[in-house]
């Protein structure tokens, strides 16, 4: 009877144990490149607009590398870095480089870095009421991005203008507090970028992010009244966890951003508003 109960005994921890490992193994996240078969599962953040519209075809290229790619779609600056950080996300691709690099600082977020460049979105000045920069009335009010990059890009952009001077050592990270000559005593309204362009009814003009811009059915280059130079230290960049910088799946995003087609239907779409890094 003693060895009868030792064996059951044995048989139930056994059966414990093995119910105990099935139930501690967890399926690899999508935030590290899920395979199924042979195909490699990869989500990848972008905002709202021409960036999505821009992955949805690099996602078709890259379905013949075996590369199924899940969009997730923003409508803010934040959440996709935060969620690249976190795990939830595997790449994304929405900034510029000076954006990164000052929101990783800001927030003191050490896992994350960019593996490559895509395209550039010039910034432009936008208006409701005016056709000319020169016509900007006095005591006029222009609404430009809250966060330090993009705002800094916006006042550098109203200097290209003529509208404001800044301090020569102001840099790309220029505030309101960097303009030293202001001739028309011009107020800049400092506010969340995914709102410059509603804030048109309100201001004498707006500093717009391209994205935001084409998602409300402008063209920059033609309903700007002022647009960004083809030399803008701003280009695009893809995001990823350090850890996975150098692995093959992102390389070859990168690489799909490059390719022929993604140029051929960004110029005919985007007519000069967005225009691809050359490699």
């Amino acid at each position: 009877m003693k060895l009868k109960k030792l064996i059951v005994l044995l048989v139930s921890v056994l059966l414990v144990l093995s119910l105990a490992a099935c139930g501690s193994t967890t399926q690899s996240s999508s935030a590290q490149g899920t395979h199924d078969g042979d195909v490699t599962k990869i989500k990848v953040g972008v905002t709202a607009g021409p960036h999505e519209e821009v992955l949805e075809q690099v996602k078709e290229i890259l379905k013949d590398e075996g590369i199924d790619v899940e969009i997730v779609t923003f409508t803010d600056y934040v959440q996709p870095n935060i969620q690249l950080s976190e795990g939830a996300l595997d790449a994304n691709s929405f900034q510029h480089q000076p954006f990164f690099d000052d929101f990783v600082k800001e927030r003191n977020i050490t896992n994350l870095t960019t593996i490559g460049k895509t395209m550039i979105f010039p910034m432009g000045i936008y208006s409701n009421k005016i056709k000319d920069m020169k016509d900007l009335p006095e005591n006029g009010t222009v609404s430009v991005p809250n966060d330090a990059t993009n705002e800094g890009r916006a006042l550098l952009l109203l200097q290209s203008a003529g509208v404001i001077k800044l301090k020569d050592d102001a840099g790309l990270t220029a505030t309101p507090l960097d303009i030293v000559e202001n001739p028309k005593n011009i107020k800049i309204v400092e506010i969340d970028a995914a709102q410059t362009v509603r804030s048109l009814e309100d201001v004498d003009a707006a500093a717009i992010n391209t994205n935001y811009a084409v998602e409300m059915g402008f063209n920059p280059v033609k309903d700007s009244i002022f647009i960004e130079g083809p030399n803008s230290p701003y280009a695009n960049v893809i995001a990823v966890r350090k850890e996975d910088a150098d692995k093959e799946v992102f390389k070859k995003l990168l690489e799909a951003y490059h390719d022929p087609r993604i140029k051929e239907f960004v110029d005919k779409k985007y007519q000069g508003s967005v225009v691809m890094v050359e490699e």
